[in-house]
């Protein structure tokens, strides 16, 4: 037997053994829409943009457009949110046809690699672009000029550290992603000399942590960082971006970050901040954490097998819809999301099983030998985790196969 992550508490419910998932039967969802389904609860979202605010008192709220792009989802968003950060001019004609191109909601733009293509799509639409290197910005402010539009800019900034235990790291490194930081300054006054709006710094140093400990010292050498740039450029950054970093619960032993802690100790950090960063505005830029948890993916058993004494549960979903519960998006060594059948939902763990896909591949594998209650062919696997980095960070054209279908409920 081999542990699975624990469940969401959000989700620790039932009525008469069946799933929950925004007041609707799991079950009746699936019977509705068909499967294999993603399931988004919208009140799942709303309580964690409510925790957000109850810690982070005074703190800008962005979201990763990359997390999750589903159209309803980021129209619910919009209302708990005070920006949308994006990572492709794909995401940004997502959320122009959902109808989320609004004063009040500002966009930018960061990734690198960014076409000139990309760059006049966001000039046209008003949004910032986060430069990655001194050629992306020769190039929008050559566009910009072109186009007799003044550029909004932000830098940024390749750290000289990084999120310790953090998923993945992307600063204190060489790295693809950024303006080494000792080369920042430079840049700017080339921004403020070509007549561009400076809008300050994204820093951005790894993900999905669940260490208070961590998150805190990279936030406090985030505010120092940011102090010793402006210092050396003599310029309030308008707005400097922490990134984010939070992490969720998922693998046995797994414990959700104490993000009061965090947002008790980046109070005091911005408390004696440098002086030259007194009018700046903070934000931190969350995906993962805002909705990760707000997802099941439901999937049916179409086929009950023993082979070799060990018997396996074959659904009509799998890696091509949920790839990071296969193990193959990030993970070193292959862990279990939690899981659970969704119609027998809180009953006891009869038997060993494993939940594979529908793909001829043995890297279809959505749960390894873990105890489950006893489902049949029709019943209803839940995964849990789904919300962000699912269906869309997933092969969904591998092998051909049937397409997910994803609702907010």
């Amino acid at each position: 037997m081999k542990a699975m992550g624990p469940l969401p508490a959000d989700f620790a419910v039932a009525t008469q053994g069946v799933m929950i998932l925004g007041g609707q039967r799991a079950v009746e969802l699936v019977e509705a829409y068909g499967a294999p389904l993603f399931v988004y609860d919208r009140d799942v979202i709303a309580g964690q943009a409510r925790r957000f605010r109850e810690a982070f008192a005074g703190i800008g709220l962005h979201y990763a457009v990359k997390a999750n792009p589903m159209p309803d989802l980021l129209r619910h968003m919009a209302g708990m949110v005070d920006g949308f950060d994006l990572a492709s001019s794909g995401e940004l004609a997502t959320v122009s046809k959902a109808g989320l191109l609004r004063s009040d909601l500002p966009l930018s733009f960061a990734g690198p690699g960014k076409s000139d293509a990309d760059l006049a799509t966001a000039l046209a639409n008003d949004v910032c672009v986060h430069v990655e290197s001194e050629g992306e910005l020769e190039r929008l402010l050559a566009i910009a000029a072109a186009g007799g539009r003044r550029a909004k800019v932000g830098v940024r900034v390749n750290p000289p550290f990084g999120l310790k235990g953090s998923g993945m790291k992307m600063g204190g490194l060489a790295s693809q992603f950024g303006v080494d930081h000792e080369r920042v300054p430079a840049l700017v006054r080339r921004i403020v000399e070509a007549g561009a709006e400076w809008r300050g710094l994204h820093v951005y140093a790894g993900s999905q942590s669940l260490s208070a400990e961590a998150v805190i010292e990279m936030q406090r050498a985030t505010v120092a960082l940011a102090g010793d740039i402006a210092a050396e450029l003599g310029l309030t950054p308008p707005e400097v971006n922490l990134g984010g970093g939070f992490g969720i619960p998922y693998f046995a032993g797994d414990k959700p970050l104490d993000i009061a802690a965090v947002g008790a100790a980046l109070a005091e950090t911005l408390a004696a901040r440098p002086a030259i960063l007194r009018d700046t505005k903070f934000v931190i830029e969350l995906g993962r954490w805002l909705v990760g948890e707000c997802g099941v993916y439901l999937t049916r058993v179409v086929d009950r097998k023993v082979s070799r004494g060990k018997t396996f549960l074959v659904v009509d979903g799998g890696l091509h819809h949920m790839l990071a519960a296969s193990g193959n998006f990030g993970q070193l060594l292959r862990r279990n999301y939690p899981v659970a059948v969704a119609n027998r939902f809180g009953a006891e763990p009869e038997e060993e099983v494993s939940v594979v896909g529908c793909l001829c591949t043995p890297l279809d594998l959505l749960a390894d030998e873990v105890m489950l209650p006893r489902a049949e062919v029709g019943d209803v696997i839940a995964i849990f985790c789904a919300g962000a980095y699912g269906l869309t960070a997933s092969p969904q054209a591998f092998l051909s196969q049937g397409a997910a279908r994803e609702v907010l409920v």
